[in-house]
């Protein structure tokens, strides 16, 4: 039921932010040149504590993202490219524009650029509110 939730509030976020073009008040955590985030929106929701981030996430041909997680779900959606996510627990996937995938909350994770091209996710999540969004975790083995 929690999915569901969290999955709802996902599209119904992804819809606000095409009407209205976005907000651009989070600041993304990243600053690595081959992943570049752009931030669209951060807002309350209305379960207590929580709150909605919405990033575009850039990577260049060939760039793995830091092994990490986050204090809460993840919808990646993938926009241009191919991607291939590897989470804890999870067979890897490789996926293309147009498909996606949910990240449960705290699992330690990254995804590589597979392609030739720059790949671009729509990277939504529902987040603990006040809490670093990413959390790197080098030595976590994946696989």
């Amino acid at each position: 039921m929690k999915r569901k939730k969290t999955l709802i509030i996902a599209v119904v976020v992804a819809v606000v932010v095409l009407i209205t073009g976005g907000a651009y008040a989070y600041q993304p955590v990243s600053a690595q040149e081959e992943i570049k985030r752009t931030a669209l929106l951060q807002h309350d929701i209305s379960i207590p504590g929580r709150e909605v981030i919405q990033d575009r996430v850039d990577f260049a041909p060939g760039v793995v993202s830091p092994t990490h997680s986050h204090p809460g779900e993840e919808i990646a959606y993938v926009l241009k490219g191919s991607l291939k996510y590897e989470v804890q627990g999870m067979s890897p996937v490789t996926l293309k524009a147009g498909e996606n995938l949910f990240i449960p909350a705290g699992s330690v994770h990254r995804a590589t650029n597979v392609g030739k091209e720059t790949a671009s996710e729509l990277a939504t999540y529902v987040v603990e509110k006040g809490k670093e969004l990413l959390i790197i975790h080098p030595s976590t083995v994946l696989p």
